[in-house]
């Protein structure tokens, strides 16, 4: 029996890679190279500018992306794409619209449909349907499967107002976004001027500080004492360190 069920089992093989792979040899790269570089001289462009070369062998055709779709749409795993990015309306897409239509644009009177009491109402449908799904299932389950078309209406049209409210969620974060930056940037300039204003009132504490033997009197002892010789040079230079020691100290009481 379990030979039976393996013999008739379908077994889908991986796929086979598409044939322009034969393209990609080291020789058509280099070659595709070689005219692409051509290309960029003869316009006066950098190479890696160049996004596709015209009138190509046809034997390097597949070395390059192909060409925008003129319709700017194409398929994708069996799903239609398109290059405007845009939402797609219920009708179009052959869904009935429950929701009236004036919801994203203004109407007579200039005001906005409120998606939020769409939303309650479309929540409320749903419980309610979702309620009488239960109770046909058990009385005639033959109906059942219309009550769950109207489940799924109802939940397209939910999911569809919130599609509809996109655009303002990505602008709301931008500005989030954009807000946070600006207030890291203002932090740092305040921590950066208050750094600033603290070495300045340093330098000021600095710059009022007494040196010992500076002034009138110490220029007179310098005087006096050059006629003593060499002997007390020694000792200036010790008193001098002593002064740069201490003055030090202060600065680094100052910016600590």
């Amino acid at each position: 029996m379990d030979s039976q069920d393996d013999s008739a089992r379908v077994t889908a093989l991986f796929p086979d890679p598409p044939q322009f792979w034969k393209a990609f040899t080291p020789a058509n790269l280099s070659r595709f190279e070689t005219l692409k570089q051509e290309y960029a001289d003869q316009h006066g462009l950098g190479r890696n500018t160049v996004v596709r070369v015209p009138n190509l062998p046809e034997d390097l055709l597949y070395l390059q992306s192909p060409p925008e779709p003129e319709d700017q749409k194409w398929r994708l795993f069996s799903e239609p794409l398109s290059l405007k990015d845009e939402l797609q309306d219920l009708e179009a897409a052959g869904i009935q619209r429950l929701a009236p239509p004036t919801l994203l644009d203004a109407n007579k009177d200039g005001k906005h449909g409120d998606r939020a009491f769409e939303l309650k109402k479309i929540a409320k449908s749903l419980l309610l349907n979702f309620l009488e799904l239960v109770g046909l299932m058990g009385h005639n389950p033959s109906l059942g499967e219309q009550k769950v078309q109207d489940i799924k209406t109802l939940f397209l049209n939910f999911h569809h107002i919130l599609n509809e409210y996109r655009p303002h969620q990505a602008r709301e974060q931008l500005i989030e976004l954009m807000q946070d930056q600006l207030d890291a940037k203002r932090a740092e300039t305040a921590a950066i001027r208050a750094v600033v204003d603290k070495a300045k009132r340093a330098l000021e504490g600095l710059g009022s500080m007494e040196i010992p033997g500076g002034g009138e009197e110490g220029e007179a002892m310098k005087v006096d004492e050059a006629g003593e010789g060499d002997g007390k040079k020694d000792g200036e230079g010790m008193e001098k360190v002593e002064v740069e020691k201490e003055t030090w100290i202060r600065a680094d009481e100052q910016f600590s």
